[in-house]
């Protein structure tokens, strides 16, 4: 991604992005993302010479968009139980709206051992940040008595990261939006200081 991407490019990696998050890496193709498109398969290698080249660029963006979102979280908020409870109620908001209803990297990561190193190294990276900024969110919230730990923060923000994609999951295999909403809550009680 050294120069701009173009209007086209932008219109490519949307629809590869919700391919992704419907079947994830293997789910799709170019013939699947030129149909959305309504381009030529060689029109999308032009901006993406290979299936690797798009899903890589469409989890970069994906990740310093989810780092973002998560800073912005933080500077608005500054409080950690209102932090967890705003990134539950996006997600919330995502799956219940029908405008993303999984996170590509969680779906990426269950295909792991059958995607491009390049790919992996990024879905990695995705549950780097994510894991780290809960794991501060969760060590501030315990300094301040508002969440309480039974483990070092690290293991608990990737058991909280944990609750929240498998909430995805719940909900998706049992076709409620709710349910999601509900497990990930459970995740938030688990750490709340507050009975």
């Amino acid at each position: 991604m050294k120069e701009p991407l173009s209007p086209k490019a932008h219109e490519i990696l949307a629809h590869a992005r919700s391919l992704l998050e419907a079947g994830g890496y293997n789910g799709f193709s170019y013939a699947d993302v030129s149909a959305r498109v309504n381009i030529s398969k060689a029109s999308i290698h032009h901006h993406f010479p290979s299936k690797t080249d798009l899903v890589r660029t469409v989890v970069v963006l994906y990740r310093a968009e989810a780092r973002e979102g998560l800073a912005l979280l933080e500077r608005q908020l500054g409080d950690p139980l209102q932090e967890l409870n705003a990134y539950v109620d996006y997600w919330s908001s995502c799956i219940a709206g029908g405008t993303s209803s999984f996170c590509i990297c969680a779906m990426l990561a269950a295909e792991a051992p059958m995607i491009p190193a390049e790919i992996a190294d990024e879905v990695r990276g995705h549950f780097e940040d994510l894991s780290g900024w809960l794991a501060l969110t969760l060590e501030k919230g315990a300094a301040t008595g508002q969440l309480r730990l039974q483990g070092s923060a690290a293991d608990e923000a990737k058991g909280f990261m944990s609750s929240v994609h498998g909430a995805m999951l719940a909900a998706r295999g049992l076709g409620d939006a709710d349910t999601f909403e509900a497990l990930a809550r459970l995740a938030i009680a688990r750490v709340s200081a507050a009975d």
